[in-house]
């Protein structure tokens, strides 16, 4: 990985701002909270606090914003890699909500591989990770999925989140 990636993924990892959004415009607001309800409606079987919930759907925008990603695309993600359980992990050691792989914490981060299952590391993570992919593969979403999950090139993976993703839309 070339040092200016290296150093502009660290950049995004490491920023301190807490996933509140702001909006110019009050339709925006509006339009914010209606998919907040919605989407909170939709968690509620998988994520039952609803605190939790509310943090989870709250961080998952604002990281998928971030990184100029569909929040859509992201839960789509989410529920192929680890069903939103905040602790899972992979048989090759992928981790949290995005699994994302611990060495990416000495990559780019602090090198402290734990963070990757406190719910706002993992998703500024997962979605910086993304990011990078899909500008690697010149915007190819199905290509850069498959860097995503180290399957790049078989259908299967980009597939079901491709699948997943239009479960997350919202059409109001």
């Amino acid at each position: 990985m070339a040092d200016s990636v290296r150093l502009a993924l660290s950049k995004l990892v490491s920023d301190p701002r807490p996933p509140k959004p702001s909006f110019d415009q009050i339709e925006e607001r509006i339009k914010y909270l209606h998919w907040l309800a919605e989407m909170s409606d939709r968690l509620k079987r998988r994520l039952t606090d609803k605190q939790t919930r509310l943090e989870f759907i709250e961080a998952v925008w604002y990281e998928s914003k971030r990184a100029g990603l569909d929040p859509a695309m992201v839960l789509g993600l989410i529920q192929v890699e680890s069903g939103f359980r905040k602790y899972a992990t992979s048989v090759v050691g992928a981790r949290g909500y995005m699994q994302v792989m611990p060495f990416w914490s000495r990559v780019i981060g602090d090198r402290d591989a734990q963070k990757l299952f406190q719910m706002q590391s993992n998703l500024r993570y997962g979605c910086a990770i993304l990011r990078m992919y899909i500008d690697m593969e010149a915007g190819n979403l199905y290509l850069a999925l498959g860097r995503y999950n180290g399957s790049r090139g078989r259908p299967e993976y980009p597939n079901a989140v491709l699948a997943n993703w239009k479960n997350w839309e919202y059409k109001k």
